[in-house]
């Protein structure tokens, strides 16, 4: 799959992003029915039941929806750690299945595409890496991606901290394939912004948390409705990586928003071991300033749709 195919299959120029327990089979494919690329992170199927019988059920449901409507939906995307920690059998296994399952769109992050990019492109698939900076961007092209995730200031959960009006025009002056950028995205209009700064696409994540399809818990979505701006907390010390998490839930686990405890020498948290990043520190970006309810992923991209347009 190229770019202009991806392009021409979707509704709208958006990936809802791959997300830690948000994203499951019933919002991925929710997203690929509304026209918009879904996307799932595959640590989330080996915890439910496995990778295979996720494809199978998105599979299906996609299938069901063509018959239903005469019409394809649009596709979409596994997102495979890469890391170097990551076991040669597992990555192995999974490159082999979305094989198997015809995977069209595989993203991937932390580590060195190389190997999944070869592999995908014998399929006929593309990949797209994130980054969160040049550096990262320019390593990526060099292995032979097809499109970048460009994860700007603002994105929810683990990002990076680049303003995307300078890091997007950037990455454009050296890389022509996908640029899709990613980070505090949350109206049609900001997928204009995103395409108008020489991006090719919006990934948004954080609207998507806030949907009856996503796969977290209540009182997550219900802290992302009552959170604004101020209530986002920039900070390593959850998980040893910078990201976003929601002041609420930092604050129902009896951790102070504004004194943290810093990391250890090796550069690990040093929270106590029972708070667990995602399922008890919830995750959320800028974007929580455009959530005001919990609409379904139909409801969701049409506004996105109307708001585009108009």
């Amino acid at each position: 799959m190229g770019k202009a195919e991806l392009l021409d299959r979707l509704r709208l120029p958006l990936m809802a992003a791959p997300m830690s327990i948000a994203s499951t089979p019933e919002l991925v494919a929710a997203c690929c029915r509304a026209g918009v690329v879904g996307c799932f992170p595959t640590h989330n199927a080996w915890k439910d039941s496995s990778l295979d019988q996720w494809l199978e059920r998105i599979d299906a449901s996609l299938a069901d929806h063509a018959d239903i409507t005469g019409s394809a939906a649009a596709p979409f995307a596994v997102n495979i750690n890469v890391s170097r920690a990551k076991p040669a059998e597992l990555l192995a296994r999974e490159l082999e299945l979305c094989r198997l399952h015809d995977v069209q769109i595989v993203t991937t992050n932390v580590g060195d595409p190389s190997e999944v990019a070869a592999r995908v492109h014998d399929w006929g698939g593309m990949v797209i890496h994130d980054a969160v900076s040049v550096a990262q961007a320019e390593r990526a092209v060099a292995a032979g991606v097809d499109g970048l995730m460009l994860v700007c200031a603002g994105a929810g959960g683990l990002g990076g901290d680049l303003s995307p009006m300078a890091f997007v025009p950037r990455v454009r002056g050296f890389f022509d394939g996908l640029i899709q950028l990613a980070g505090g995205v949350c109206t049609g209009g900001g997928i204009r912004a995103a395409l108008a700064l020489g991006a090719d696409m919006a990934c948004m994540g954080t609207l998507f948390i806030a949907t009856e399809e996503s796969g977290v818990h209540d009182d997550h979505k219900r802290m992302l409705v009552e959170a604004d701006l101020a209530d986002v907390v920039w900070t390593d010390a959850i998980c040893g990586i910078s990201g976003s998490f929601l002041r609420a839930s930092l604050l129902e686990h009896g951790l102070d928003p504004d004194n943290l405890p810093p990391l250890d020498f090796a550069r690990r948290p040093t929270i106590p071991r029972h708070i667990k990043p995602w399922r008890m520190i919830f995750s959320g970006g800028h974007s929580t300033a455009g959530i005001a309810a919990v609409p379904s992923v139909a409801d969701l991209v049409a506004e996105l749709e109307r708001q585009f347009l108009g």
